[in-house]
C-alpha cells in the first residue's frame, strides 16, 4: 500500500460507502466513531505516518464515502406521491395514463414486452379528488411491462426504439419485495437502479409510440441499440440455436439471449464469466485496433489517440455492464498514460476506475458484476505473484493458464458462495480446459465470422461452422462434468467478516510460503527500491511489451509468442510473472515516446493487450514475490504457516456448516405464493421439505408464441435458491402431500439440484405428466420412494417424530408395483402430526372436511392407536397442539368446526398467495379459527413465517412484520 496514495484513498472511500450501506442512524454514527478510533492502528499497519497530511486525506476519503452514500440514498425516492399528492398505498394499483421517453432497449419475451421510460407526465384515473389533467413529471423512471395479447404484437413491440415518445394506458404497481428471509428483493434491486414503480399494460394497442424529431443525446444510445440488433441478427443468420444465443452473449454481451439451460450448465461449473464482456474482450479489441492502425502506417501517438477515442464506442456496443466499463476505463487510463510517457501501475489504475465509477453511481458497490470484476482483477495483480511459482515446472503455456485459473478461482470463491451459494469442485478443471479454448479460438472465430458476414457470407458461414463444432465439444464437456455426482457443494452465505478473514489469511499464508520457495531475485531490482514502481515502462518498446506478449502467448495460443525475445508468462527462472529483460530504472520517470510511423504491428498489438490486461502482470514488479525468494523461512514462520493453514481449512469447514442454533428445531413456512412449501430442520440437524409449491398454468395449452425463454417456476426460482441460501446440503426427506401442481410442482427442481435421501408421497398419482415426471426423476436418481399410509411414523432424530394420520391403506400400490391413479388428490393428502422438542404441529395438506371426519373417527374408535407407531394416546374428546397448518390454504371445504375443536390449536398457519383468485383464506374459515382461539399467521400478509422450537416453547417471527413473539 505504501506509495500508492490513490489505492489507499479508494479503499477508504469504499469502506466508508460500505459502512453507510450496512448501517443506519445511531449504528452508523457509532460505527464511524469506532472506525476513526481504529484509524491509527490501520495506518501503522500500512506504514503510513499517523501525523502526516495523508492520514487526514484518508480520513476525509472515509467520511466522504459515508456522506456521498447517505446523500445519494436519502435522495433516491419516488416523486410520484409528491406530484400526485396521494399516498403510496393509494397509488399502488391505480389506473393512469402516462407519457414519457423510452429510456432502454425493448425486451420481447413470449407474451411480454418490458422496458424503462422516463416519465414526462401522468394522469391518474378513478380518483375523484384529483383533476383529470396530466401532471408534469421529471426525475422519475419506471419499468413497464406490456402483456401482449396477439402474436403480431410482438413485431409491434420490437419496433419501439430507445428515445421514442410513448403514451401508455395501464396501472401502477409497487415492485415485489422479498417475502422470505434471504430471498431476492426485487423492489430493493430496482431501487438501486433508481426505479420505484412498475407500470403494467394489457395489450400493445394501449401504447402509442412516436419517433423523436431532431438531435438528442439519447440518439447515441438509440444508434447503439440498432447496431447491437444488427450484429445480433448477423449472428442469428450464422448460427443455429442454442449456438446463436451463446455466441451473442460471448461476442456482443447479449447474455439474455443465451438459452437458460445452457446458462444453467455453465453457471454450475462457474463458467458464466466467459459469457460476460470483460477485460479479455477489451484487450483483444484494443490490440486489434492498434495492429490495424499500424498496418495503416499511422504514428504511434495517432494510433493511441484513436484507440483511446474508440474504446467508449466498444463499451456501449457491448452493453455497458460494470465489468466492461471497468475494463474500458482502465484501458483508457492506460492508453493516456502511455501516450504521455507516464509510468503505469495496475493497482493505481484500477483504483482510479473504481473511484470514478463510485463517484458516478455509489450503487455500483452493490452490483455483483462490479464486485467480481474488481476483486478478481485486483486479486490477479496481488495474489498471482505468490501463486505462479507453484507451476514453474509446468510447460509455459499450461503454467500461465493454470496460474491465472487458480488465482481467479481462489479470489472469486467467497463472492461466488455469497451470492450463488454453490461451488463445483470441477470448476478448476473446467476453467483450465475450456477458458483458453473459448477465449483464444471460439471468440475470435465468432467475431471474425460476424464481421465477415457483412462482406462475404459463404466464408463467414464456414468459420461459423467451425465455431459450432467447437461449441458442441464445449457443451458436451460441460454437460458431462455436471452429470458427475458429488462435486457440487452448497454453501450458506458467509458474513463480511469471514470474507475479509479469508482474503487476509490466504495472502499472508501464500506470502510466507513464498519466502522460502527459493529461486533468483527479480532481475534489475535493488533492495532499497520502493514497491510503488510501475508495472512496466515503454522505453524501449520491445522491453515494454515483453511481459504481456508472453502472457498473450500463454493465454491465447502460440501464435502470439513466436519471437525468441519474448519472456513467457510463467516458467522463467524468475519467480515473477514475467522477467524484465532490460534492467531499466523502475521509477516514475517519463518514458521516451516513439514517433516513428510504421511501428511493428505485433508490438503495438501487444502494447494494447498489456494496457487492457494489467491484471496479468505482477503488481509488484519492483519488489515482487521473487524479491524475498532468497530468504529462508524460519522455524517460527513455519509454525505461523501451519497455524494459518489450519485456520484457513477450519474457516472453510465452519462456513460450510448449515447455520442452526444448537438443540433448536426450526419450522419455516415459505411464502411461495398460492401453494405450500415448508422446511423442517430438526434439533439434530436433519432437514425435511414438505411440498415445494408450483406454478399453475391457468391458460391450459397456450399458444407457443406466448412461451417465454425462461418461464417462471416456483421451485427453481424460489424454493431451491432459499434452500441453497440456508446451506441445506441435502434433504433427509421430501414429503409430497399430494400430486397437485401447487404442492408438488416445485419439487422437480428440488430433486434435480438438491441431494434427497427419500421421497414420501401418498402412494397414488394424479395421472398428470408433471407428477409422473417427478417420480421418474426420483427413480433415475435412485431416491427411495415411500408410500405413506395411516399409522406409519418417521423418526429423523431422537427429539423428532412424524406420525402419519392419513391417507388410509386403501389405494396403495398392489404387488405389481403399479401406482394407482387417484383424481381426488386433496382427499388423499398426507397428514401428519409433528412432535419435536416438546412441541406438536399438525400438517394437513389439502385434506377436505370428509377426510378430517375420517381421521377423527379413526382416533375416537381406537383404530389409529392400534396401527400407529409410537404415537402418544389421543383423547377421544380433544387434545391441545401448538400449531395447526390450516388445510387447503384456508378453503371453506376444510377446517370444519369439529376438526378445529378437537385439536384446539394455539396457533394456525395459512399458506396462501397475495390476492389469489380463489379468495383464500375463506372468511368463514377465518371466523372459525378465531372462535377456536387460535392465533392466526398468514403468508399472504406476513410473508415467510418461521417457528423456532426448544424445550416445549415456540417462538415466531415473520418476514414482513418485525415482530418476534412466543406462542402461549
Amino acid at each position: 500500500m505504501k506509495g500508492r496514495p490513490l489505492l489507499c484513498f479508494t479503499i477508504f472511500w469504499v469502506c466508508g460507502s460500505g459502512m453507510a450501506c450496512m448501517l443506519t442512524g445511531w449504528a452508523l454514527f457509532w460505527g464511524m466513531v469506532g472506525a476513526v478510533a481504529c484509524l491509527p492502528l490501520v495506518l501503522r499497519l500500512l506504514h503510513i505516518s499517523v501525523n502526516g497530511w495523508f492520514s487526514i486525506l484518508l480520513l476525509a476519503a472515509f467520511i466522504g464515502g459515508v456522506v456521498q452514500w447517505e446523500w445519494n440514498d436519502s435522495h433516491n425516492s419516488s416523486r410520484l406521491p409528491q406530484y400526485l399528492q396521494l399516498s403510496t398505498e393509494v397509488i399502488d394499483g391505480l389506473n393512469a395514463i402516462v407519457e414519457g421517453e423510452l429510456a432502454s432497449d425493448v425486451r420481447v419475451d413470449g407474451d411480454r414486452a418490458s422496458f424503462e421510460i422516463q416519465l414526462s407526465s401522468i394522469m391518474v384515473q378513478e380518483v375523484e379528488s384529483q383533476p383529470q389533467v396530466p401532471s408534469p413529471m421529471k426525475d422519475e423512471r419506471i419499468i413497464v411491462q406490456v402483456r401482449l395479447m396477439e402474436e403480431q404484437e410482438q413485431r409491434i413491440a420490437a419496433a419501439w426504439k430507445r428515445g421514442d415518445k410513448l403514451t401508455l394506458t395501464g396501472s401502477l404497481a409497487l415492485p415485489g419485495e422479498a417475502r422470505n428471509f434471504g430471498g431476492f428483493d426485487y423492489r430493493q434491486y430496482l431501487r438501486t437502479q433508481y426505479i420505484h414503480w412498475m407500470f403494467k399494460v394489457k395489450g400493445a394497442d394501449l401504447v402509442t409510440a412516436m419517433t423523436p424529431q431532431g438531435w438528442e443525446r439519447i440518439n447515441i444510445l438509440r444508434w447503439t441499440d440498432s447496431a447491437r440488433q444488427l450484429l445480433g441478427t448477423a449472428v442469428d443468420r450464422l448460427f443455429p440455436e442454442p449456438h446463436a444465443g451463446y455466441m451473442k452473449g460471448l461476442i456482443i454481451g447479449m447474455a439474455k439471449d443465451i438459452d437458460p439451460g445452457t446458462y444453467g450448465q455453465f453457471s454450475q461449473l462457474g463458467l458464466t464469466h466467459i459469457l460476460a464482456i470483460s477485460g479479455t474482450h477489451v484487450a483483444v479489441y484494443v490490440a486489434s485496433l492498434l495492429m490495424l492502425m499500424s498496418w495503416l502506417r499511422l504514428t504511434r501517438e495517432t494510433a493511441l489517440t484513436v484507440a483511446l477515442i474508440l474504446i467508449p464506442a466498444y463499451v456501449l456496443l457491448s452493453g455497458g455492464s460494470p465489468s466492461v466499463i471497468r475494463a474500458g476505463m482502465m484501458s483508457m487510463i492506460g492508453l493516456y498514460m502511455t501516450k504521455r510517457g507516464l509510468a503505469r501501475d495496475g493497482l493505481q489504475i484500477i483504483s482510479a476506475a473504481a473511484l470514478l465509477m463510485m463517484w458516478w453511481n455509489p450503487y455500483f458497490l452493490l452490483n455483483v458484476s462490479f464486485q467480481l470484476s474488481f476483486l478478481v482483477t485486483a486479486g490477479l495483480m496481488i495474489y498471482m505473484p505468490l501463486i505462479n511459482r507453484l507451476f514453474s515446472k509446468w510447460p509455459k503455456a499450461l503454467a500461465a493458464t493454470a496460474s491465472v485459473t487458480v488465482t481467479a478461482q481462489l479470489i472469486s470463491f467467497p463472492v461466488t458462495i455469497l451470492y450463488f451459494n454453490q461451488f463445483s469442485l470441477l470448476s478448476f478443471a473446467a476453467n483450465l480446459l475450456l477458458v483458453s479454448l473459448i477465449s483464444a479460438v471460439v471468440l475470435p472465430l465468432g467475431t471474425v465470422a460476424m464481421i465477415l458476414s457483412f462482406v462475404w457470407f459463404p466464408a463467414a458461414k464456414i468459420l461459423a461452422w467451425i465455431a459450432v463444432q467447437l461449441n458442441r465439444i464445449t457443451f458436451l464437456t460441460v454437460e458431462w462434468m455436471n452429470s458427475l455426482p458429488g462435486f457440487v457443494m452448497i454453501w450458506a452465505s458467509p458474513s463480511l467478516l469471514w470474507i475479509t478473514a479469508y482474503y487476509a489469511i490466504l495472502y499472508v499464508l501464500l506470502y510466507l510460503l513464498h519466502q522460502g520457495s527459493g529461486g533468483d531475485a527479480l532481475h534489475g531490482v535493488k533492495a532499497g527500491e520502493e514497491d510503488t514502481a510501475p508495472l512496466h515502462m515503454d522505453r524501449p518498446m520491445a522491453a515494454a511489451t515483453h511481459s504481456l506478449q508472453g502472457q498473450a502467448a500463454a493465454l491465447m495460443g502460440p501464435k502470439l509468442g513466436q519471437s525468441s525475445s519474448i519472456s513467457h508468462f510463467a516458467g522463467t527462472d524468475s519467480p515473477n510473472i514475467a522477467r524484465v529483460h532490460n534492467p531499466m530504472q523502475l521509477s516514475a520517470q517519463h518514458a521516451q515516446p516513439m514517433r516513428t510511423a510504421g511501428t511493428d504491428p505485433s508490438s503495438l498489438a501487444t502494447l494494447g493487450a498489456s494496457i487492457a490486461w494489467p491484471e496479468y502482470a505482477s503488481a509488484f514488479t519492483a519488489k515482487g514475490a521473487g524479491f524475498y525468494s532468497e530468504v529462508q523461512i524460519s522455524k517460527g514462520q513455519r509454525w505461523v504457516c501451519g497455524v494459518l493453514a489450519i485456520s484457513f481449512v477450519a474457516g472453510l469447514w465452519w462456513v460450510y456448516q448449515t447455520p442452526q442454533p444448537a438443540g433448536t428445531g426450526v419450522v419455516q413456512f415459505l411464502d411461495i405464493g398460492q401453494g405450500d412449501s415448508t422446511l423442517i430442520t430438526t434439533p439434530g440437524g436433519k432437514h425435511i421439505l414438505v411440498d415445494g409449491g408450483g406454478t399453475i398454468n391457468f391458460g391450459g395449452n397456450e399458444a407457443s408464441w406466448k412461451t417465454r425463454r425462461d418461464p417462471y417456476e416456483v421451485g427453481a426460482k424460489v424454493v431451491v435458491p432459499l434452500l441453497k441460501k440456508r446451506g441445506i446440503h441435502q434433504l433427509d426427506a421430501v414429503i409430497a402431500t399430494h400430486a397437485d401442481q401447487d404442492h408438488a410442482g416445485g419439487l422437480q427442481a428440488v430433486l434435480e439440484q438438491i441431494p434427497v435421501k427419500r421421497l414420501m408421497f401418498n402412494g397414488t398419482t394424479s395421472g398428470k405428466e408433471k407428477f409422473d415426471q417427478l417420480l421418474d426423476t426420483a427413480t433415475q436418481r435412485q431416491i427411495p420412494l415411500f408410500a405413506i399410509r395411516q399409522g406409519m411414523a418417521y423418526k429423523p432424530d431422537r427429539e423428532t417424530t412424524l406420525h402419519f394420520l392419513s391417507p388410509e391403506a386403501d389405494g396403495l400400490p398392489d404387488s405389481s408395483g403399479e401406482i394407482p391413479v387417484y383424481e381426488n388428490q386433496n382427499a388423499a393428502s398426507v397428514v401428519f402430526l409433528l412432535e419435536m422438542a416438546g412441541t406438536s404441529m399438525l400438517f394437513t395438506g389439502d385434506m377436505d372436511a370428509a377426510t378430517e371426519q375420517d381421521v377423527l373417527y379413526a382416533i375416537k374408535d381406537g383404530s389409529l392407536a392400534e396401527t400407529s407407531m409410537g404415537l402418544r394416546p389421543l383423547s377421544s374428546s380433544h387434545v391441545t397442539i401448538d400449531v395447526l397448518k390450516a388445510a387447503h390454504h384456508g378453503s371453506k371445504t376444510s377446517s370444519s368446526d369439529a376438526w378445529l375443536q378437537y385439536w384446539n390449536a394455539k396457533a394456525a398457519l395459512i399458506s396462501a398467495g397475495v390476492n389469489n383468485t380463489y379468495g383464500h383464506p375463506n372468511p368463514e374459515v377465518m371466523k372459525r379459527l378465531e372462535q377456536a382461539g387460535s392465533r392466526i399467521y398468514r403468508t399472504d400478509k406476513m410473508g415467510e413465517v418461521q417457528m423456532r422450537v426448544k424445550d416445549g416453547a415456540v417462538e415466531v417471527r415473520y418476514k414482513l412484520v418485525k415482530d418476534e413473539k412466543p406462542i402461549e
